[in-house]
């Protein structure tokens, strides 16, 4: 009778080394977490007070923005102007777009570096980032602005984990609680809450605090942050995901309630979303996206019977 034949040392050696990197590369990409939430969600009811990121589908898919040279950054909304604000960060533009991705005007940037992401404040009033230097610049935009100058504008830097172009890829804000969000990509991935910025009432003295929240990051179980998004009406911050292609609802305490994949074969979509820059949602719960190279989206939640 043959024996059984052992294993051999050098397959062992081999087979513990791939089990190994197949551990660390989950973990890098934060698979097992992700795994886990979703594990969870299949026994536990949503929140009422969920947005429901999972039902939404995709309503206009992968529409080309024409007549621009330069890749689009970061999207916002404008409630009073029922459009959309977007960044380019070469020859750096603000360009507002309609609810269907067409152009409706560009405003030339001065002096404002590597414009990454621009968030609306209230009427008129617009905050845009500089990602290199950690810059937050208040603007305000007037029907004739044709162009605008950092050196005239409200500005703070941050200089916080300088080192490197991993700095400030998007912003959103509560009116509420006069909160501005502030997005660092990764190295390390960071939300700050700065109060203080931009600054309303000249009568009352000018005071920045900034907050962040070590264990609320810690748990988003994505690779990097792309953009940001308030909704004012849950109290919910939406977090956008380029390198895990996914949309994050964190609840008020900032823990992950529920998710959107941007990859193709879900929420309707044909194909992937190859780099998702931007997100807004409207007064609707709309939900904008802009991906380079140019491309436009939007997602809506089917009508509840």
């Amino acid at each position: 009778m043959r024996r059984l034949a052992r294993p051999k040392p050098l397959f062992i050696f081999f087979s513990v080394i791939a089990v190994v990197a197949l551990i660390a590369i989950g973990q890098y990409l934060r698979l097992f977490e992700r795994a886990w939430f979703n594990l969870q969600t299949l026994w536990r009811p949503l929140s009422t007070e969920a947005i429901g990121l999972d039902q939404y589908r995709v309503a206009i898919e992968a529409r080309v923005i024409e007549g621009l040279d330069d890749d689009v950054s970061a999207l916002t909304f404008d409630p009073v102007r029922k459009s959309l604000f977007t960044v380019t960060n070469k020859n750096s533009e603000l360009v507002e777009l309609s609810l269907e991705g067409k152009i409706l005007r560009r405003i030339a940037l001065v002096g404002f570096g590597d414009a990454e992401a621009v968030e609306f404040i209230n009427a008129d009033t617009y905050v845009i980032t500089d990602e290199r230097q950690q810059r937050l610049i208040k603007i305000h935009l007037e029907e004739g602005t044709t162009f605008l100058d950092a050196a005239d504008a409200e500005q703070m830097t941050l200089g916080v984990h300088m080192a490197g172009n991993k700095g400030f890829e998007g912003l959103a804000y509560d009116s509420v609680g006069k909160r501005l969000f502030v997005a660092k990509e990764r190295d390390p991935m960071l939300i700050y809450e700065v109060h203080g910025f931009p600054h309303f009432n000249p009568e009352k003295s000018y005071a920045v605090h900034v907050i962040n929240n070590p264990k609320r990051d810690a748990g988003m179980f994505v690779r990097d942050l792309s953009s940001l998004q308030y909704d004012e009406r849950s109290g919910h911050l939406l977090a956008l995901s380029d390198e895990s292609r996914l949309i994050l609802e964190l609840d008020v305490d900032g823990r992950p309630l529920s998710t959107m994949s941007i990859s193709g074969g879900r929420q309707g979509l044909q194909k992937n979303v190859p780099q998702a820059e931007g997100i807004a949602m409207d007064d609707d719960g709309t939900l904008y996206l802009v991906s380079e190279p140019n491309l436009f989206y939007v997602f809506k939640k089917p009508a509840q019977p």
